[in-house]
């Protein structure tokens, strides 16, 4: 992993607008990702995991709306483009890896002519040559048969559907590459499968990957650094090894208890209460309705994001 930054988010907000007020979907959230780093990002369903990565996209759909930040990409500010040159970037710069690969293919268009719409759209008429061969050594490089490129997606299974994914994402060697929750709708033998091709691959290229899911077991085995996210806030980041041997955030601590240990023998923690509701979400720490070890201040003034410890971001109140 290199330390240069491939992407830097700088005090990204993002809303939804509602006859109601603004849904705060992603608030003041900064954080970079380094070239050949892989990525983690952790927290409950409507946190703002693929609200960010839908913004670095540009794929925020209406009525939402990035109100402010930059999103970074190797220096481009990813939010000035307008829709023709996010297009071009899309692909060819970053490329998405989506969470439903069973409704994300065309499913009457044969698997070569999906590769190869990435790729003509991207390089023109002058990609037609070899094109064939190309989309072929794709598939053999995720691990399917060249048999493939000739199928529908009925034809396929979830796991090869998803590696097809795959493929079309590193299609055009991207420099950074984002999966939102990539094995969810797969088996554990499966998620092994595609878990394993997606590192290979993504270290073939020299990629970033950003990594969304739940599941902590996976994240621990796969990504470099991690960052954990709740009521749209970014409460901390660090390195995995950090996370998981000393998490400090209370509500990290409330993950990692959350996973069952073969070693302690214990029973999984959960935690009480819901998310807050991001339309109108509490005042001070968005985490303190849930958190035993809430302070008086948590409840009046929002906690920054500051490093307490070399590259080890937390934002709390108990560490100020």
């Amino acid at each position: 992993m290199n330390t240069d930054a491939v992407l830097r988010i700088n005090n990204l907000h993002v809303h939804y607008q509602t006859p109601q007020g603004a849904v705060k979907a992603v608030d003041e959230v900064n954080l970079f990702v380094g070239r050949g780093e892989r990525f983690g990002f952790v927290g409950e369903s409507g946190c703002g995991k693929t609200t960010t990565a839908l913004a670095i996209l540009q794929m925020i759909q209406y009525p939402g709306k990035i109100v402010a930040g930059e999103i970074l990409l190797e220096g481009k500010n990813l939010v000035e483009l307008n829709a023709e040159e996010m297009r071009r970037t899309r692909w060819r710069e970053v490329s998405l890896i989506p969470q439903g690969a069973m409704s994300s293919l065309n499913p009457v268009m044969r698997i070569k002519d999906q590769i190869a719409d990435a790729i003509l759209t991207h390089e023109g008429r002058s990609a037609r040559t070899g094109l064939n061969q190309r989309i072929e050594d794709l598939l053999v490089t995720v691990g399917l048969q060249r048999p493939v490129a000739q199928m529908f997606p009925h034809e396929l299974s979830g796991g090869m559907k998803q590696r097809v994914c795959v493929a079309m994402a590193i299609a055009l060697k991207p420099k950074l590459i984002i999966a939102d929750e990539p094995t969810s709708a797969l088996d554990v033998v499966v998620q092994r499968i595609v878990t394993q091709t997606l590192i290979e691959v993504q270290e073939r290229i020299g990629a970033s990957l950003i990594l969304i899911g739940h599941d902590m077991g996976l994240q621990a085995q796969i990504v470099h650094r991690l960052a954990i996210m709740y009521g749209g806030h970014l409460v901390e980041m660090a390195t995995v090894k950090k996370i998981f041997q000393a998490p400090q955030h209370p509500y990290t601590q409330v993950l990692i208890g959350s996973v069952p240990s073969p070693k302690t023998k214990k029973s999984p923690f959960a935690l009480p209460g819901l998310p807050p509701a991001l339309l109108n979400p509490p005042p001070g720490c968005v985490f303190h309705p849930r958190c035993a070890k809430a302070l008086e201040m948590c409840r009046t003034q929002v906690p920054p994001l500051h490093e307490i410890q070399a590259a080890h971001f937390v934002a709390c109140h108990l560490y100020r």
